[in-house]
């Protein structure tokens, strides 16, 4: 068996929202989420680290180029987050709070969506290990693909492994059939 290592690209975007549940009042929601909750939406200065585990090829010396890292990271990231209202632009934040933890959730399940329909990425050792997102220095979410979606991000999912349907770039949660 070749050697196991972990590479890690960092990058960045800025994205507003406003934490508000549907399944609240404007009371309850306002003593939960305080000033993130003011109608005007507010913005963050994100950084993600995504993180992919995979064996050193012996030909390469590589996981995977890291040049097709970043353009991943493009495709299911920086298109559909950066410079962009989470709440109103991405229709997964539709149906639930735009959280900084839903937030890791969608990256992790949009970059395996657009790793996984590029046959040269997919064909690599290379499988996304850990999504690490920063809300602020102080706020930090790792996300690993763990646990049991809510009914509706479950089916977007499934969806999504199935491989044969496809995430509409400038609406990533809408399916296409």
């Amino acid at each position: 068996m070749a050697p196991i290592s972990y590479i890690t690209r960092t990058q960045s975007f800025s994205a507003a929202h406003r934490l508000h549940s549907k399944q609240l009042s404007n009371e309850e929601n306002q003593l939960l989420y305080g000033k993130c909750n003011h109608p005007n939406f507010h913005g963050h200065n994100y950084k993600v680290e995504i993180t992919l585990r995979g064996e050193v090829n012996p030909i390469t010396g590589m996981v995977m180029n890291l040049v097709d890292l970043k353009e991943c990271i493009k495709l299911a990231i920086m298109d559909p987050l950066d410079h962009k209202n989470l709440d109103l632009d991405v229709e997964f934040f539709h149906k639930r709070p735009s959280t900084a933890e839903n937030l890791a959730i969608f990256i992790w399940w949009n970059f395996q969506y657009h790793f996984l329909k590029n046959d040269a990425w997919r064909s690599s050792s290379a499988k996304l290990y850990k999504v690490k997102l920063y809300e602020t220095e102080h706020n930090v979410i790792e996300y690993m693909g763990e646990g049991d979606l809510d009914g509706e991000a479950q089916l977007d999912v499934t969806a999504i492994k199935l491989s044969g349907i496809g995430i509409n770039s400038e609406d990533p949660w809408s399916l296409k059939i």
